[in-house]
């Protein structure tokens, strides 16, 4: 375990080292690990779209481990209430008082499996954990702990029975990321893992500490004026395009600040660069687009817009 960092240069070695560490059993997704760790850093929460069984919990549960935070998870369903998230006040008769049963919110990593599976009301139970790391209960506020981050999963096909979650409730993530399947010779890998029928032993590479110091660390790392600009250029034309009905907000710009200010720390870089900002603008910028309808109808595609509004910005040199 590694308890202290003296340059930056430990940093990404000690971010490779949790890469490895994770690898050991979650094979196939380094540039999803590494987009959740940059969430982690920048006190962000990330949207994980995929299909069934290509191992989105598990994910979540190992990478955890790695870093040792306290992990929960919470099967959305249609019949969960905002109190089973949250926690509620319930009476002691031995003490004759109310005391309160803190919900599974209260961890560091919370996963919301299949989180469109809920109603409304019991999706925004996580809005103020989400926006100010607190919940409030019968009136009284109770902070939650840190780090926090809140994944949540969906299924991108099987939309049954679900409940579109509310523009204001998926601008709050700060990346949303697409979970394809593995390759070939990745899932080779997966079935030989599974031979001894035991997982390897997965070790904590980072106290919680140490991520709190570096989430301060990021802060420290300098963007210069042209990149900032060059930020909101990119946000700035997805609200100009011709297939947009509703292109990204302020949020967008402010994630892709602090999103690429911690990916210079995963890097070992004190400063951002333009790649720091084009690597992370489709999480960023995907689930804030609204197109058209008859836009969609023709074929338009969020991804190939954001590409496009890349390749006609320029970038700083």
């Amino acid at each position: 375990m590694v308890n202290e960092l003296s340059n930056m240069d430990d940093v990404s070695d000690v971010y490779r080292s949790v890469l490895n560490e994770v690898g050991k059993v979650v094979i196939g997704y380094d540039e999803v690990l590494e987009n959740i760790l940059i969430a982690i850093l920048s006190k962000g929460h990330v949207m994980l779209e995929g299909v069934p069984g290509i191992g989105k919990t598990f994910l979540a549960n190992i990478l955890s481990k790695t870093l040792g935070c306290e992990f929960k998870r919470i099967q959305f369903t249609p019949d969960l209430l905002p109190a089973d998230i949250i926690g509620t006040t319930i009476w002691d008769p031995n003490r004759g008082e109310f005391h309160l049963k803190k919900g599974p919110i209260f961890t560091n990593i919370l996963l919301a499996d299949e989180i469109n599976r809920a109603p409304p009301k019991t999706q925004s139970a996580l809005l103020e954990s989400m926006q100010e790391r607190q919940v409030t209960i019968e009136g009284v506020t109770h902070k939650l702990s840190e780090p926090f981050i809140v994944l949540s999963t969906q299924n991108p096909i099987e939309m049954e029975g679900t409940y579109p979650l509310p523009e204001a409730q998926v601008d709050r993530f700060m990346f949303k990321l697409l979970l394809d399947y593995t390759s070939k010779e990745d899932e080779i890998k997966i079935l030989e893992t599974k031979l001894s029928g035991e997982l390897p032993e997965i070790n904590t590479i980072i106290p919680i500490d140490l991520i709190t110091s570096l989430q301060k660390e990021t802060k420290r790392v300098h963007i210069t004026r042209e990149l900032m600009a060059y930020i909101v250029d990119i946000v700035d034309r997805t609200r100009k395009q011709p297939e947009v009905l509703l292109g990204a907000s302020p949020r967008a710009s402010i994630a892709l600040l602090d999103g690429s200010r911690s990916r210079s720390v995963l890097y070992g870089r004190d400063f951002v660069i333009p790649d720091d900002i084009k690597s992370l603008a489709h999480s960023v910028l995907r689930h804030r687009i609204l197109l058209k309808p008859e836009s969609e109808l023709e074929g338009a595609n969020v991804e190939d817009i954001i590409s496009r509004i890349l390749d006609d910005v320029p970038v700083p040199k």
